[in-house]
């Protein structure tokens, strides 16, 4: 056990060699006590990634203005049903919600894109972020996926394309 003896009896002394006792007993005590005395221990959370590829079908089930409701299935890494809410924000740009339902949990993510007037479809890209996961997907997230796709303009159905890397 380490011992500091005092050699001066200044306040200001007294206050560092008492401030200096207290930090290496608790150091001791953090070091000595067992794991099993209530304290968790820090643990690392390592991150993994996949490169995902996504398609959806979608077919319009509403409509509100200047947004558009889809509904429809995605293939590709993840498969599940999946909704999209299409919103023109602009002349030439779409803001998107993206929310796609896999087995075992549910992911979340927004975006924006500039699209097009190609004849009979509107064309669009742009970058999409996952910000939120559930179940087996939980700590999903996901930055700057590309996201392209066109709307038909004769009615309204939506074909997607998301790509890029998910992080859990």
């Amino acid at each position: 056990m380490v011992f500091l003896t005092m050699l001066s009896t200044s306040r200001s002394t007294c206050l560092t060699a008492a401030a200096a006792r207290a930090l290496m007993l608790a150091a001791a005590a953090a070091f000595l006590l067992p794991a099993s005395a209530g304290l968790a221990a820090p643990r690392a959370h390592a991150a993994r990634s996949a490169y995902i590829v996504e398609y959806g079908n979608l077919h319009l089930t509403s409509s509100h203005g200047l947004k558009l409701n889809e509904q429809g299935s995605a293939s590709g890494s993840i498969r599940g049903s999946i909704f999209i809410h299409l919103t023109v924000s602009s002349r030439n740009g779409v803001s998107a919600e993206v929310n796609i339902y896999p087995s075992g949990g549910s992911l979340t993510g927004y975006g924006s894109a500039g699209y097009r007037v190609n004849g009979g479809y509107a064309e669009f890209s742009g970058n999409l972020q996952i910000v939120r996961g559930t179940g087996s997907f939980a700590h999903a997230h996901a930055h700057n996926l590309r996201f392209t796709g066109s709307i038909k303009r004769s009615n309204d159905s939506v074909n997607v394309k998301l790509s890029g890397t998910l992080y859990s």
